[in-house]
């Protein structure tokens, strides 16, 4: 539909989503291009091909990246053969033909798996199966290489997390690598040991992961021997309270690697996820080695670069200690952010050196 200024002057062309907070979501702004099937086929292409640079990096890749390609609420990421995409309203909805038929005749898809699941979808029922072409199987492989490092992952693209795996941690993953050689390392929210594994492949003396999913851990000792790596020691628990029973008893480790699951869905919980995430800095801050290493993260879009920065100041003062900031993290090439949507950019993090 078009989207008309108090004066009738034309603005843009939308989509609209009633049952959504955001009621209207813009797909172009130019008069001369209204919301086609052919715009959307050319947008898919474009997105595609931005991220051909990749190719021989890793077979994980995101396609397309919602509003940063001018897609708003579409998201897809290719697992080798197979494409998973997540429709995240009635706008994108409405296209789900003509995206999944874009997706599916890319070279080397097989086949593509919708899993617009609840809680990514904004009033609409989930949905979440094969939309065209081959079934993927239970695990994918998933591999990627910098340098001289390389290491894979076997990723559930039926029911993980997100689209089954974080590649958005790809390029931090090696950052924790360059930190972890002769390193005793806790790994917290370790889901399916993408930091254990990286932790483990750059040296690390020992890892203890912990995450609250026993699923979970099962895939990450997996990957641990699909890598020939040393076993870590995997804990299935709350993070929350097992930082502070390790503070408890003393236990020290040279690097500290928080990357909880978003705690701030929207600006209304953004004042208790600020508790949240100050209270894990805290405990992790407590547990650092004279000279050791907190990388923490947050991937809530609500909390931007600054305010992240200020609620680990904040943990670092109440820890009375001294950190410096060594590196600031994002996400990587294939998460670009667009200029005028800087709401893209959800994922930030910190490397510091605790004194």
């Amino acid at each position: 539909m078009k989207v008309l200024s108090a004066d009738r002057e034309w603005l843009a062309w939308a989509t609209i989503s009633p049952s959504s907070q955001i009621r209207a979501r813009i797909w172009s702004w130019d008069e001369a291009q209204p919301i086609t099937e052919e715009l959307i086929r050319s947008r898919v292409a474009a997105a595609v091909a931005g991220r051909a640079h990749l190719a021989f990096a890793t077979n994980g890749v995101r396609l397309v990246f919602a509003e940063n390609d001018h897609l708003p609420g579409v998201v897809a990421d290719r697992y080798g053969e197979f494409v998973v995409v997540q429709l995240q309203h009635s706008g994108a909805d409405r296209y789900r033909r003509v995206l999944i038929d874009a997706l599916a005749s890319l070279p080397g898809v097989t086949g593509v798996l919708d899993r617009s699941d609840p809680d990514v979808r904004e009033g609409l029922s989930p949905r979440s199966g094969t939309a065209a072409g081959a079934t993927p199987p239970a695990t994918v492989d998933v591999w990627e290489k910098a340098e001289k490092l390389r290491w894979s992952f076997e990723v559930d693209l039926h029911s993980g997390h997100k689209t089954g795996f974080y590649l958005d941690q790809r390029h931090n993953r090696t950052v924790v690598a360059s930190l972890a050689a002769g390193r005793r390392v806790l790994d917290v929210f370790c889901y399916t040991g993408g930091f254990t594994v990286a932790s483990l492949a750059g040296g690390a003396q020992s890892v203890l992961a912990v995450d609250s999913s026993r699923p979970a851990l099962q895939l990450a000792a997996r990957n641990l021997a699909r890598n020939h790596l040393a076993t870590a020691e995997l804990v299935p628990a709350n993070a929350f309270d097992y930082l502070r029973s390790l503070r408890d008893t003393g236990r020290l480790f040279d690097l500290v690697i928080v990357d909880p699951p978003k705690l701030a869905a929207s600006a209304a919980k953004v004042t208790a996820a600020s508790r949240g995430y100050k209270d894990l800095n805290l405990a992790a801050i407590a547990l650092l080695a004279r000279g050791g290493h907190l990388v923490t993260f947050s991937c809530s879009g609500a909390i931007d670069a600054a305010l992240f920065q200020k609620i680990v100041f904040g943990a670092a003062l109440d820890a009375r200690r001294d950190l410096w900031i060594e590196a600031r993290l994002s996400q990587p090439s294939d998460h670009p952010v667009l200029l005028t949507f800087p709401e893209g950019e959800y994922l930030k993090g910190l490397v510091l050196r605790v004194g």
